[in-house]
């Protein structure tokens, strides 16, 4: 190996040392605020189920409701691609992991609501219900991989009945064997950041009274007022609130129809995307960007009942709007009724199953500095990586098939999207 070859400079050592210095505090708040994706699995969807309705057969029936759906209205491969306009070379598999889906994991995310959708007299008896029921149902290997409940908000007329609430459910949780990992809370109609930091100051509250570590609960916050797009002095109050949160924050929900109303649209205009709804998300999409924090589109209140006629309408309505959110990168969005979820799944799944080879051979080329039609970079392998994280996460990919066509393994793909999730996946092993 020949002597490297001197260069010469013109800043003394010093120099770099005090830029350096200069900006610790930046650093320091890089860090903190811009952590990065947090490495784990993202749901496709969130199911809300009322509180005086939700109980042990939720799940199931949500999953047998759609099967029969798809048996009554599109009972095989072809009608049902026929339906959503699937390619003929995908119709066999997406209706057969859709199928196998709703059997093995109808739900990945269900909320238990306390809120607009509740309708119950005894909302004690019914968060307690709930939360012994979730506890039964991680016990068991029955449950979603998350779930939670969303209380009412912090406003002043329901505040106190949202802090008892959450004070029951997670106190029944912690009665029933403590908070599993997939809880999540969720709370709505947050205008000002000072909300969230009062809800922060309850979870914190909580954990104290229970000696949880500081920092364990975490919250999404629902975006369903314009104030908290656009704050009263101009700024993104969304920007605000997750820094509110103080690190507990894990999502950013849209909610179609209240944020819709709140800016005066018309009830049959209001839709996932509608002008202001993009403008909303848009809005969300850039706050949220590298804070850890996940954006999800909103939902349709079109539903999938009825006519087979007017089935098959909903269900390209939903695909349709499932499949533009996806390409604008909201990979999460809610589903309202069991009749959803087949044309949520199937959108999910074609979305990564079109990309799939695609995105493997790029990823390929890039890992093993191979070349192609494509010039890469480490932000599009991230990309590449997390696309097909996700695709195996849901059930649209499998990981034998992308290690066949990448050379990677799991641990690897995790760490070409994210240390975070590399670390993840080490810690695991």
């Amino acid at each position: 190996m020949g002597q490297q070859e001197k260069v010469a400079t013109s800043l003394a050592g010093g120099v770099s040392e005090a830029i350096s210095a200069s900006l610790e505090t930046v650093d320091a708040e890089l860090a903190r605020r811009y952590p990065g994706d947090p490495g784990t699995r993202q749901p496709v969807h969130t199911v809300y189920v009322p509180g005086d309705v939700f109980d042990a057969g939720t799940i199931r029936s949500w999953g047998d409701q759609a099967l029969a759906a798809l048996d009554e209205h599109a009972p095989d491969a072809a009608s049902f691609g026929a339906v959503l306009g699937l390619p003929d070379a995908l119709a066999e598999d997406i209706h057969a992991r859709v199928r196998a889906k709703l059997e093995r994991e109808p739900i990945e995310d269900l909320r238990i609501d306390f809120e607009d959708g509740y309708g119950g007299q005894d909302e004690d008896t019914h968060a307690a219900r709930a939360a012994r029921i979730i506890s039964e149902a991680y016990a068991s290997g029955t449950a979603a991989p998350y779930m939670g409940i969303r209380m009412k908000c912090m406003e002043a007329a329901v505040r106190d009945r949202g802090i008892r609430t959450t004070d029951i459910f997670l106190t029944g949780l912690m009665e029933h064997g403590g908070l599993p990992d997939g809880l999540v809370l969720t709370l709505p109609k947050v205008t000002y950041p000072e909300q969230v930091s009062a809800f922060v100051r309850l979870l914190e509250a909580f954990e104290k009274a229970h000696g949880l570590d500081a920092g364990r609960l975490g919250f999404e916050i629902q975006i369903e007022t314009s104030q908290s797009i656009l704050a009263a002095d101009g700024t993104a109050a969304v920007a605000r609130m997750i820094d509110a949160a103080e690190g507990r924050a894990t999502g950013l929900h849209y909610g179609t129809f209240d944020y819709s109303a709140c800016l005066g649209v018309s009830a049959a205009y209001q839709a996932s995307d509608h002008p202001a709804a993009d403008h909303a998300k848009a809005i969300m999409q850039v706050a949220a960007a590298g804070t850890g924090v996940r954006v999800s589109d909103g939902s349709t209140n079109v539903l999938p009942v009825g006519s087979t006629e007017h089935v098959h309408e909903a269900w390209r309505l939903h695909y349709g709007l499932t499949r533009r959110a996806l390409a604008r990168a909201y990979y999460q969005g809610w589903d309202m009724h069991p009749g959803h979820i087949p044309t949520r799944y199937a959108a999910v799944f074609a979305f990564y199953r079109e990309g799939f080879e695609t995105a493997a051979k790029r990823l390929s080329a890039y890992a093993n500095q191979a070349g192609g039609d494509v010039m890469d970079e480490p932000a599009t392998a991230k990309a590449l990586s997390s696309y097909l994280l996700r695709g195996i996460d849901c059930g649209a990919l499998d990981t034998a098939e992308v290690a066949a066509l990448t050379g990677l393994t799991r641990a690897d793909l995790d760490r070409f999207a994210s240390p975070r999730r590399g670390d993840l996946t080490a810690n695991a092993q």
